[in-house]
């Protein structure tokens, strides 16, 4: 499994990321992409992709940090950007839900985000929460310029949403709130139903969105939890665990270009 994406740059893991990443890896998690959500934990996401063997990097400013962000931290993202750990540009997008930022600030950084990833050639982690109507368009104005790769990262969204951006080109990533079987939930998960299987992703979101059945016995959740997240997507889609797994490992390898685990170093640059 892949997971696609894990925040082991929050200090929640600061006393015991190594047995953290080791915990994930014995329960089949072969690489984990730990996204930035400001310069400095972009910083930190590629250290520890350097010394993590399964870690992978993505730099960007999430939109909930875009207002408070420094003169120079946009200078550091687009560095960083370059460094061999990094697979993919973000955390980025729109949020509408809190009120942090500015939308037009969140839209600025956002557009950046969009052709710095097109510069590099990478994929781009989309954060969308309450901002479909805004963000879509901003979405088909970056294809306009080229070919854009990405991630709905976490996805919570429309139906209707899904569809537009997988017309794109993008992936569509399911978290724990997948497994989640209150009512709730449920239009979600129907969401789920409706994504094709080649552009299915699935992620922990760690520390976040403990899946089912750990949520409320754990408070911190970890990449290794992600076989819940798979068992409970391919119940809901009618296949089996494995083949869940080998779809949505196969595509985060195709998105992320990855190579895997070759035990004991990276078989290849990103």
């Amino acid at each position: 499994m892949i997971d696609t994406h894990a925040h082991l740059n929050e200090p929640d893991y600061n006393s015991d990321l190594h047995e953290v990443v080791h915990s994930a890896h014995k329960r089949g998690v072969v690489a984990i992409i730990c996204v930035g959500t400001t310069a400095e934990s972009s910083a930190r996401a590629v250290q520890i992709a350097l010394e993590h063997e399964p870690v992978h990097a993505a730099v960007g400013i999430q939109p909930n940090y875009a207002a408070g962000a420094a003169a120079d931290d946009w200078n550091a993202v687009v560095e960083l950007s370059s460094d061999r750990a990094v697979v993919a540009i973000g955390e980025t997008g729109l949020d509408r839900y809190w009120d942090f930022a500015p939308l037009s600030v969140q839209q600025d950084y956002f557009d950046r985000h969009l052709r710095l990833a097109q510069r590099r050639g990478l994929p781009v982690v989309i954060h969308c929460r309450e901002a479909e109507a805004a963000l879509l368009p901003m979405l088909c104005e970056a294809a306009g310029r080229g070919p854009l790769q990405g991630v709905l990262h976490s996805f919570a969204g429309s139906a209707e949403f899904a569809a537009e951006c997988v017309k794109l080109g993008l992936f569509v990533s399911f978290s724990g709130m997948v497994t989640y079987l209150n009512k709730k939930f449920r239009p979600l998960r129907e969401v789920a139903r409706a994504i094709p299987e080649d552009r299915l992703l699935i992620e922990t979101d760690s520390p976040y969105l403990v899946p089912h059945p750990l949520r409320g016995r754990k408070n911190r959740n970890e990449p290794a939890n992600l076989g819940l997240i798979a068992e409970s997507l391919a119940n809901l889609l009618g296949v089996s665990t494995a083949e869940l797994i080998a779809a949505t490992t196969a595509n985060a390898r195709r998105l992320f270009s990855l190579a895997g685990w070759s035990g004991g170093k990276k078989s290849s640059p990103p």
